[in-house]
């Protein structure tokens, strides 16, 4: 794989990011953005908005069940869960402390593979039970990608309710972890 020459993988003062750099960076950001939604969906009225603020800590619990299925996935182990999502909807807390715990692991994991280990293919079942087969960093991809997606919805239900959703972007993740990012070059 090499050094990325797309613009969009270029760091800071035109460094290249590699995908082994680039990986711990966006679960940095994924886990920086879940810290802040989850504190808004917390701060979501449940006496004025019941079914929203259960709907939104649905989708959260829903991203939590498929990060901790696809860390299952890249490590060969199994992930216990038979759907995409819990029976039960977890308490708030509850569910920010395994998503906290989830994030940590996948910053931890992200950090320490080659490209080479990326670029494996691993061999999984779906919760369906039909055969997957991806690259580790297709993955984390889906994993990245995913979590992105369903943080939209409930940032969609936080505006329905009221509450001025988080501006959930990467650049904004690096130019506040980063501040010498928006310094001019």
């Amino acid at each position: 794989m090499g050094d990325l020459s797309h613009p969009a993988l270029s760091g800071a003062k035109g460094r290249k990011m590699s995908l082994p750099d680039l990986f711990p960076s966006l679960f940095r950001y994924k886990a920086w953005a879940d810290e802040e939604l989850h504190a808004l969906a917390a701060a979501l009225d449940g006496d004025a908005h019941p079914d929203k603020r259960h709907l939104a800590i649905r989708i959260l619990n829903h991203i939590h069940v498929v990060d901790r299925i696809f860390a299952g996935n890249l490590t060969g182990r199994p992930h216990g869960y038979a759907g995409t999502n819990t029976p039960g909807t977890p308490e708030a807390a509850e569910l920010l402390a395994a998503v906290r715990e989830t994030d940590a692991w996948y910053i931890g994991y992200a950090s320490g593979l080659s490209e080479a280990e990326l670029a494996e293919d691993l061999d999984f079942t779906f919760t369906d039970g039909g055969h997957g087969r991806m690259s580790r960093a297709e993955m984390l991809m889906q994993v990245i990608t995913h979590g992105g997606y369903h943080r939209g919805a409930v940032g969609r239900i936080l505006a329905e309710c009221g509450l001025q959703p988080p501006r959930d972007i990467y650049t904004r993740f690096l130019h506040d972890s980063e501040p010498s990012r928006r310094a001019a070059g």
